[in-house]
């Protein structure tokens, strides 16, 4: 119970620094902006796998545990995590969206840098995880694939092509993790596209489906410590621009420019 709760204690400072990174991340920007909403709201999920699953395993190994973000506009979390985890410096961060970088809006493929997959068009990191686990499995590799996906994301197809091949090939290494802060880009996602009951539907193509806090980092922690011995989904309920109380539950805050006001007042409760 003690290690459990100092891994806890961890993930939740680790989110809390990769909070405030991530402030001064969005607000170096300018008036171009930068995806808050869907970053925000999966900092905890981000903090939990970086801080206590996944290691940093320099140099590059095949048979190492692998987190593949699907749903990109995520990368203020995922950026932040991997600068607590040790593969992006400082500097490498203050470049974030600005000429020159490698660091981008969505992230570019650097396996040094811990970056698995060029995401963007959505849907196509749970494909390209499907081969991963599929090449893993065959290869004989006791490893895990982790995939970050969106629940705006799952209107996509091939989400759901995707679902019918791990089921098909008998996948047994694959989490999937959804971040579902129930908006995307042009509004509520049951408003956009209604999904109904996205575990039902998990569960309808023979996968382990589980609903949780997103944001309760002990209950994520005590889920992805289990090692399943089955593929599985994690729904993660969470809340979109979490921790800016403008932006919470605010479509607007997909894509948006950080004021310096929201910044003064946000960084306040993190102190």
């Amino acid at each position: 119970m003690e290690k459990m709760d100092q891994r806890v204690l961890l993930a939740n400072q680790w989110a809390k620094e990769m909070r405030k990174k991530a402030l001064d991340m969005a607000l170096s920007t300018g008036k171009n902006g930068s995806h808050i909403g869907g970053g925000f709201s999966a900092m905890e999920i981000f903090a939990v796998l970086y801080s206590c699953i996944i290691k940093n395993t320099l140099p590059v190994v095949p048979e190492r545990d692998r987190v593949i973000v699907s749903k990109g506009h995520c990368v203020l979390a995922y950026y932040t995590a991997l600068w607590k985890a040790g593969f992006i410096t400082d500097g490498e961060l203050e470049s974030f969206d600005k000429n020159g970088t490698h660091f981008y809006g969505h992230p570019s493929r650097n396996l040094e840098k811990g970056i698995e997959f060029s995401a963007g068009s959505l849907s196509l990191g749970l494909s390209f995880s499907v081969g991963v686990a599929l090449a893993c499995q065959r290869a004989g590799f006791n490893n895990r694939i982790y995939v970050i996906l969106g629940d705006g994301e799952c209107n996509e197809g091939l989400i759901w092509e995707s679902l019918m091949a791990i089921s098909h090939y008998n996948l047994t290494n694959l989490t999937l993790i959804v971040d579902s802060n129930g908006l995307q880009l042009d509004g509520y996602t049951y408003e956009v596209m209604n999904m109904f009951s996205l575990e039902k539907k998990f569960n309808s193509f023979g996968l382990d489906t589980y609903v949780l806090d997103g944001h309760d980092c002990e209950v994520l922690l005590k889920k992805l410590t289990q090692r399943a011995s089955r593929s599985e989904v994690i729904i993660a309920k969470t809340i979109k621009g979490k921790g800016i109380a403008t932006l919470e539950n605010n479509k607007l805050s997909h894509h948006c420019v950080l004021t310096r006001e929201q910044y003064e007042e946000t960084l306040k409760t993190l102190i």
